[in-house]
């Protein structure tokens, strides 16, 4: 149980999202290997002096002299036989002494930071596809089972590779999709499609209090995931929790692209947005409308923000936008290292002939890029120790990808390489001007501590960027999609706030020194401050939609169980 928990936690951190990493071509990791190529062969004497330094390690480990110790927190290594059994010890000792003098190499090369970066990310994969414990004979917790369990878990693991070879093209499961079922047991909350168009369904929900706040709110998701992880489960539905503290609550839900869709535009989604905005309008009777957006979701909002700014129309009301990054830098993740000019022009001239780019090759490209956590854990797990991958609802719905229009992921590229967002009204898009500087809506920011796809402190750069007034940034103590779905009642939740109100400093570390632990979720402060903007209180609709709108397929609606 305390296996399947980690495996859990783990790869909820490393759920695959929207970002400039969609832009990496396969030159990029080519060309950080030939450059490593390149240095070593350009000094035989410091290839030598390594080799000699490698060799050294590998005597002493034979010779039972070696001090090498796993990192205590390297949990790969935590099986005691890796301390007292001598064969396994040995095993361990020249994984770490590759990994040492791999490390000690690097050091000594000529490279600037840039190239450093890149040679540390592309050897960390190297070494962590050569861990012992990656495979039967290297794994004592493996043959253990195997001994156990007479031979069964071979079989089983052997199953688990052969239904992954031909239901899961060829990439390791991370999550027993058989207990989830739409509608059943995920994505309950009841409501209804009240609009839909070829590239969207708008889905309103049914109220659960008698009286609700007169101006709603409308969720847009991120392009590449389905809207449901806003209604996971009753436990950790957003859209519930809305519900009970009286939030009128609208989603839109994405189709999922199919080839001939590969030419939808940003200017495309930025329009479905604002329709989306005006059926909320037309159904609710409130002439604002507050917009919550996660992710690459939380790019298009600001778009959408910026587009009604420059219209003078003032429909926005509130914004909130959660572990979303407007200015990015290339150091702000590992795997940026690897973001080059060229190499994103080859993945958007290979995007644009495909027309899009599916769920499954962006999730094969996320997963290869965090291969210790998304791929190595689960070959242990699934085929080593013959387990079947955990039952984890973040987990189902982060395999529940859709595939990307090639034309949207060459303006996702544009906004990152031109950093549009902090501009003011230089780079076009949508059918004007990026200026965020023109948007004063009321601001609401969530970052995650321990967010590893969209740092916090490159979502701290957002509050820069907004002309608005009223700007309030909360640090959730979790990872990325944990961040957002961390309701109350979990008793190690806690996050971040400033001790006094007032305006926030320039940086995130400014921010840190000022800023105060709150044990609980963030999401009743979050209400609160909805609450405060979603105007007086009126009597909930008895029906969804209206004559002009009329409710049609119940939620989640069409469009999220439709095969592409």
């Amino acid at each position: 149980m305390a296996k399947q928990d980690k495996l859990e936690n783990e790869a909820a951190q490393y759920t695959s999202a929207l970002g400039p990493l969609v832009g990496i071509a396969r030159e990029d990791f080519m060309g950080a290997v030939a450059l490593l190529l390149r240095e070593t062969a350009s000094d035989p004497q410091r290839m030598m002096k390594h080799a000699r330094d490698m060799g050294e390690d590998m005597v002493k480990i034979l010779t039972g002299k070696s001090d090498l110790k796993p990192d205590p927190k390297d949990k790969r290594f935590m099986d005691p036989a890796w301390q007292y059994n001598p064969f396994f010890r040995a095993g361990a000792q020249y994984y770490l002494a590759v990994q040492k003098g791999m490390r000690n190499w690097l050091e000594d090369l000529e490279l600037d930071d840039l190239e450093r970066d890149r040679a540390n990310f592309i050897t960390n994969i190297i070494i962590d596809s050569l861990a012992p414990t990656n495979t039967l004979v290297g794994n004592p917790t493996a043959q253990k089972r195997l001994i156990d369990s007479g031979g069964l878990s071979l079989i089983k693991g052997l199953q688990n590779a052969y239904k992954d070879m031909v239901h899961n093209k060829g990439m390791v499961s991370q999550v027993d999709k058989r207990p989830f079922k739409l509608g059943e047991n995920v994505a309950t909350s009841k409501g209804a499609v009240v609009h839909r168009t070829e590239m969207f369904e708008l889905l309103q929900y049914a109220p659960t209090t008698d009286e609700v706040y007169a101006i709603p709110q409308l969720t847009i998701p991120p392009q590449i995931n389905k809207m449901y992880i806003n209604d996971l489960s009753p436990e950790k539905s957003v859209v519930k929790y809305q519900l009970d503290n009286g939030i009128q609550t609208f989603i839109i839900s994405w189709r999922n692209p199919s080839k001939e869709q590969g030419i939808w535009t940003m200017d495309d989604y930025v329009r479905s947005c604002i329709e989306a905005m005006e059926v909320v309008k037309d159904i609710t009777g409130s002439d604002k409308i507050n917009v919550s957006a996660g992710c690459s979701g939380g790019q298009t909002a600001s778009i959408v923000a910026s587009k009604l700014a420059a219209e003078g129309n003032d429909l926005l009301g509130a914004l909130t936008l959660m572990v979303c990054v407007l200015h990015p830098m290339q150091n702000d993740i590992e795997a940026g290292s690897l973001v080059s000019e060229n190499g994103m022009k080859l993945a958007r001239r290979r995007a644009e002939k495909a027309g899009i780019i599916k769920a499954d090759d962006l999730a094969r490209g996320f997963a290869w890029l965090r291969p210790n956590d998304l791929i190595w854990n689960y070959v242990i797990n699934n085929y080593l120790l013959g387990a079947d991958p955990p039952a984890f609802d973040v987990l189902f719905w982060n395999a529940d990808a859709t595939n990307l229009s090639g034309s949207l992921m060459g303006d996702f590229l544009t906004l990152y390489e031109t950093l549009a967002f902090t501009k003011q009204g230089e780079v076009e898009m949508a059918g004007h001007k990026i200026d965020l500087s023109k948007v004063t809506s009321d601001l609401f920011i969530l970052g995650g501590v321990t967010d590893h796809i969209t740092p916090w402190k490159a979502t701290y750069r957002s509050t820069r960027l907004f002309g608005s007034k009223d700007i309030t940034y909360v640090l959730s103590q979790s990872g990325h999609m944990q961040a957002i779905l961390n309701p109350p009642g979990n008793p190690k939740a806690k996050y971040y706030l400033p001790k006094k109100k007032g305006k926030l400093p320039d940086t995130a570390d400014q921010w840190l020194e000022i800023a105060e632990e709150n044990a609980g979720s963030w999401w009743p402060f979050w209400m609160e401050w909805m609450q405060k903007r979603s105007g007086k209180k009126v009597a909930a609709p008895k029906e969804l939609g209206n004559a002009e709108h009329p409710a049609m397929d119940p939620a989640p609606g069409l469009y999220v169980v439709e095969e592409r």
